[in-house]
This record gives C-alpha cells, sequence and structure tokens, in this order.
C-alpha cells in the first residue's frame, strides 16, 4: 500500500536539499546547460516549480495544465530568471503542493495526469518525489543517481519496470543489482530472455534515459531498447 504521508515527507526532505544546492550557484551558473538536451538550468527549475503547481491542480480536480503548448511557453518564459527568483519560485511552489497534500482527501480517488494518464492520488506525492530527485540529477551540480535515497532508487526502478512491462516491443527481461530483480517487458511462459544486471544507478540511469547503460552486463540478448519516457 501506498503512504502518500510519508511520501510527502519525503518530497520536502528532497526539495531542502534541491534548494539547499541551488543556493550555491549563481546566476550565470543558471544559464548554462543541464544534462536535458536543449534546457538551461533555468529551464530545469523553472519546470520544478511549475510541475509543483500541475500537480496541485492534479489533487484539486483540475487538468494538470492548460495545454502541451502553454506548459511549455510557461517554462520558456520562467527559465531566464536570476537565480533569487528560480528559488523563491520554487520555494514557494513546493509549499502550495505541501498545502494541497496536507489537505483532507480521498486518497484512493483516481486522477488525470498528462494526455489522458490517470493513478491513484496516493501516488501523486511518489511522483513529485521522482521529478525532485531526478531533475536535481539533471542540473548537473554534483547530485549524481549513486547519491538518491536507497528507497527512492528502489521504487523507482520498481515503478519503470512496471511502466515498460508488458510492452510489445521490449523482451522478457529480469532486472538485477545482485541482491534485488524486477522483471519487465513482454510476459512469456518461457521466463526471461533477457538478464540485466548493474548497480542500482546505472539500472535506474538506463530505466529513466539518464544513462545509455553501457555500465550494465546483459546476458541472452543485446541491452534492450526502451520506449522514450
Amino acid at each position: 500500500m501506498i503512504d502518500h504521508g510519508h511520501d510527502l515527507v519525503c518530497v520536502h526532505a528532497a526539495t531542502e536539499r534541491l534548494l539547499i544546492a541551488v543556493g550555491k550557484l549563481d546566476n550565470a551558473s543558471v544559464t548554462q546547460p543541464s544534462r536535458l538536451p536543449g534546457w538551461t538550468r533555468g529551464h530545469v527549475l523553472a519546470h520544478l516549480a511549475r510541475n509543483a503547481d500541475a500537480l496541485v491542480n492534479v489533487l484539486e480536480g483540475r487538468p494538470m495544465y492548460v495545454s502541451g503548448e502553454a506548459r511549455d511557453a510557461d517554462i520558456e518564459r520562467d527559465a531566464p530568471r536570476p537565480l533569487d527568483v528560480q528559488l523563491a519560485d520554487l520555494r514557494e511552489s513546493a509549499a502550495r503542493f505541501q498545502e494541497a497534500g496536507a489537505a483532507p482527501a480521498d486518497w484512493s480517488r483516481t486522477v488525470e495526469l498528462r494526455n489522458g494518464v490517470t493513478d491513484s492520488a496516493s501516488r501523486v506525492p511518489f511522483r513529485r518525489w521522482v521529478e525532485v530527485e531526478l531533475h536535481h540529477v539533471d542540473l548537473g551540480i554534483g547530485y549524481e543517481l549513486e547519491d538518491l535515497p536507497a528507497e527512492f532508487a528502489e521504487r523507482e526502478i520498481a515503478f519503470l519496470a512496471d511502466r515498460f512491462a508488458g510492452g510489445p516491443d521490449v523482451p522478457p527481461t529480469r532486472l538485477t543489482d545482485g541482491t534485488r530483480a524486477w522483471s519487465t517487458g513482454r510476459v512469456t511462459d518461457d521466463g526471461p530472455e533477457v538478464t540485466v544486471t548493474g548497480s542500482t544507478g546505472d539500472l535506474l540511469g538506463w530505466l529513466a534515459g539518464r544513462r545509455t547503460g553501457a555500465a550494465l552486463t546483459v546476458d541472452g540478448g543485446p541491452l534492450p531498447a526502451l520506449p522514450p519516457l
């Protein structure tokens, strides 16, 4: 069972780590490229702030974004802002998300995200946790996949493995870090065709599109090609 209250606490802690790290930057470094193609660090920070507000919309029964075009336009508008404005927006939007998460609600209800995707309301705090942790890594300011909390990394691997499960373009695949194992890809009666072994950071990086998978060991075939997230 998903514990949304626990996840809200984890989101708060992850946000504090992010704010402390970003607070050490300067205006020039905010304009430099992030690890996401075509995005500066300012784009990443703007996205994180607007995503917090978008998830408030989800929790309060409104469309996540007015449109995809409006989402993109808001990020482009906010990306060039100076560091102090970015920090204030991050902090204030995070507080709005925490406030919405603290409101009495039926956490078993189904909510709608982008592009018609639906999920349990109870998973929204974890989805926000994903945004904060992975985009902190995307900033390229010293926070790496290996620095992610162990609980988060394990749960995100399980979440992404489940996302690709049943996909016709991904062969039956077993993922393991040597201690734990997850299954993904097509389901067959013959068991996994491919076994992918690596560290938690490398497995998560590959599944989340942050690493190529070059550090992984693959048995039973080539490294599967994953659909875009």
